[in-house]
């Protein structure tokens, strides 16, 4: 329960005021309204340090507190349990509330204590739409980071400052600098997960309880934080991060491909079980059956494309990718820069990625040019440092692969290992070791298939 009524796991889409309507008109209204407003409970009359005053805040306050949080979000939506984070060591240390502090100090009488949840749901709230304006003041875009360093470097810097004067700089004050450093990326386009890591790196654990950053720390996480999101050619060290896109390219071009999986027999190979289906039924079915339905669906249509000699391009991959992720119709390709694993690769954008994207696929239905292994290890990477979809990649990359095999008739009884393994776009070696997984797969297939029909 905790967790749940905890701010500081809120996503910026948890808390934006735009996808959440207020009326603050009616909200002392609606506070008296709700079931936990019927039973406030009355703070005992004795010392603080008193063993019944810590047994009542223990059993009878804070679930009270915790009800009315949970009465709230019902109401409002998650983004409310913030009226609860309070300066200081309150309830959830280091938030910028300060019309409330914890239940022990804060429930006293019904006539005070739901004039206060109403002050302090109004200040989470004015905190967040004030946010938003702030965030609105700076109209930036991923496409031009180079152009617009400045004004990232002083939006993070305000952002840090704002926060300070909110919280105080009391006990973890710096927790809710992280979260709205992260909402500020979300915003602009940025994944919350990798949000979180690039405002990690930039701080770098530099901010202390109770104590306020100097102007130097703060101008210095501001510029680290700016320069993580530009295409530069340095290590990512809180640093710059490179284009990752960039050196695959370049390393695409030095893999010794013709040697990569040149060990493989020609010729159709049908497995005596369905090696990707199953594995789809059984991985991504324990995530969630809704993922695996989609995905079995997109493998069903790959395979009725390989039979009818499709050629691969982006157009050919979205069909798929509309069941993977269940959207409507055919996901477009990205606009934007794209980040993965934990933010530690950045994938830049020009105006003919995508013409690029098509003409590299291209050349994985180009029989007889390499080995049929090379080529599908070359497609499976290609989807995944040209990073064409907002969301499913990984997944886009390993229909690409089964894609380019099936096509030359060639489908496999174990994919496991396949899809668990992680490669690197600047190492030429994991190109190397996915295409001779991939010609060891191959032959697995094909003999376990002649041993099973003796």
């Amino acid at each position: 329960m905790i967790h749940v009524l905890s701010a500081r796991h809120l996503d910026w889409d948890d808390v934006e005021p735009v996808r959440h309507p207020f009326d603050r008109a009616s909200v002392e209204q609606v506070v008296r309204s709700l079931g936990p407003a019927r039973n406030v409970p009355r703070r005992p009359d004795v010392p603080f340090a008193d063993p019944v005053m810590t047994a009542w805040d223990r059993e009878v306050a804070e679930p009270w507190a915790d009800a009315m949080s949970q009465a709230l979000v019902e109401r409002y939506g998650r983004w409310t349990v913030g009226w609860r984070w309070s300066h200081d060591e309150g309830d959830f240390d280091g938030g910028p509330v300060g019309h409330w502090c914890c239940p022990r100090d804060s429930v006293t009488t019904p006539e005070e204590t739901l004039p206060r949840v109403v002050a302090a749901l109004c200040e989470w709230r004015d905190w967040l739409e004030s946010l938003a304006g702030r965030f609105e003041a700076y109209p930036l875009d991923l496409a031009d980071v180079e152009d617009q360093r400045i004004l990232w470097e002083c939006a993070a810097r305000n952002l840090i400052i704002q926060v300070t004067d909110r919280t105080g700089c009391g006990s973890g004050w710096h927790g809710h600098c992280h979260q709205v450093l992260a909402w500020f990326l979300d915003h602009w386009g940025i994944a919350p997960d990798t949000a979180q890591v690039l405002v990690e790196r930039a701080v770098g654990g530099r901010f202390r309880s109770w104590t306020g950053p100097d102007r130097r720390l703060v101008d210095d996480i501001a510029e680290r934080l700016a320069r993580s999101l530009r295409p530069d050619d340095a290590e990512p060290d809180g640093g710059p991060l490179p284009d990752h896109l960039r050196r695959w390219l370049t390393v695409r071009e030095s893999v010794p491909w013709p040697e990569a999986g040149d060990t493989e027999e020609a010729g159709a190979v049908e497995p005596a079980r369905d090696g990707a289906a199953e594995d789809i039924r059984l991985f991504d079915g324990a995530l969630d059956p809704a993922r695996a339905e989609g995905l079995l669906t997109a493998l069903h249509l790959l395979r009725a494309d390989a039979a009818r000699g499709a050629r691969p391009d982006f157009d050919l991959l979205r069909g798929w990718q509309r069941h993977v992720l269940g959207t409507p119709g055919p996901p477009e390709f990205r606009t934007l820069p794209a980040f993965a694993k934990e933010g530690r690769e950045r994938y830049g954008i020009d105006a003919d990625t995508r013409e690029r994207f098509d003409a590299c696929l291209a050349e994985s239905a180009m029989e007889g040019a390499l080995p049929l292994a090379a080529r599908a290890a070359r497609a499976y990477l290609d989807v995944c440092f040209f990073h064409p979809f907002d969301d499913g990649n990984a997944r886009s990359a390993f229909l690409t692969l089964v894609f380019v095999l099936a096509r030359e008739g060639v489908a496999l009884d174990d994919v496991k290992v396949l899809r668990r393994l992680a490669f690197q776009a600047e190492a030429q070696q994991d190109a190397v070791t996915l295409a001779r997984f991939i010609d060891m797969a191959v032959t697995g297939t094909r003999n376990r298939a002649l041993s099973s029909s003796r």
